[in-house]
């Protein structure tokens, strides 16, 4: 018998998780117990609400990304289908652009696996420093580090940290972050500040939830962020004057009034 243990529908009942939808979920808890009770099967524990919480706001939206982008466009070729438009602007969620928080999780736990909450902090910094030139010498990248606007530091980093320790999950794979950024001065000769990618990993970490979900909350917060963007192209369109400037930077396409 092929079945999910996720959701079962009967002609009387819908159950999630094994709770009743109409009985037991609808009205009595919010998305975010929600979220987390269809992906790993249980409602927020502790302080996890605020955490996952506080992911969602901060990837909801970034102005116009290649993800808002995507959309519009999306959008302006399809306006009967804002569905596909918003997967349109999921589609290139990855290492680079929206998705790059699992690859930072990942390359956290891989360098801070000897690492443990009571390790000093001159530890956790010769880690850091060991393992930025190991990834520089192999030419691999820095998942969750630099910013081509944030050159000084990204704005978001402090208010992440400030909820990562007010809810008591500030621990080896922050400070092991942080301590990457400060490697980079020296092993690059320049700064690449943490960034929200290498913050949401490591408060991912912190809360011993699966990497997936890293990437996957990314997906759930920009969701919201996308239609905003559709519905704004709706009434203040700017689809086409994006279009309209692709045009006109190849001569061979010029709209006619440019020629």
């Amino acid at each position: 018998m092929i079945k999910t243990e996720i959701g079962q529908t009967t002609p009387d009942r819908i159950t999630v998780r094994g709770h009743d939808l109409a009985n037991e979920l609808i009205g009595q808890i919010d998305f975010v117990d929600m979220l987390l009770l269809v992906t790993i099967g249980r409602r927020c524990q502790g302080n996890e609400k605020d955490m996952l919480n506080t992911i969602l706001v901060t990837v909801t939206d970034h102005g116009l990304t290649p993800s808002a982008l995507a959309a519009r466009l999306t959008f302006l070729g399809a306006p009967e289908a804002p569905q596909a438009a918003v997967a349109a602007g999921l589609l290139g969620a990855g290492s680079v652009f929206l998705g790059a928080m699992q690859n930072a999780a990942v390359m956290l736990r891989e360098a801070g696996r000897d690492l443990t909450e009571e390790s000093s902090d001159d530890e956790v910094a010769q880690v850091a420093t060991t393992f930025v030139k190991e990834r520089r010498a192999a030419r691999l990248p820095l998942y969750g580090l630099g910013h081509n606007i944030h050159v000084d530091g990204d704005p978001r980093i402090p208010a992440l940290r400030a909820v990562s320790e007010r809810n008591g999950y500030f621990g080896r794979y922050w400070r092991l972050l942080l301590a990457v950024d400060d490697a980079t001065r020296d092993v690059y000769s320049r700064r690449l500040p943490a960034n929200t990618a290498g913050a949401v990993g490591a408060m991912v970490l912190s809360m011993d939830l699966p990497l997936h979900l890293a990437r996957g909350l990314a997906l759930v917060g920009r969701c919201a962020g996308l239609l905003g963007h559709l519905i704004e192209d709706e009434q203040s369109p700017i689809g086409q004057e994006l279009w309209d400037l692709v045009l006109r930077q190849d001569e061979r396409n010029a709209l006619p009034g440019d020629r």
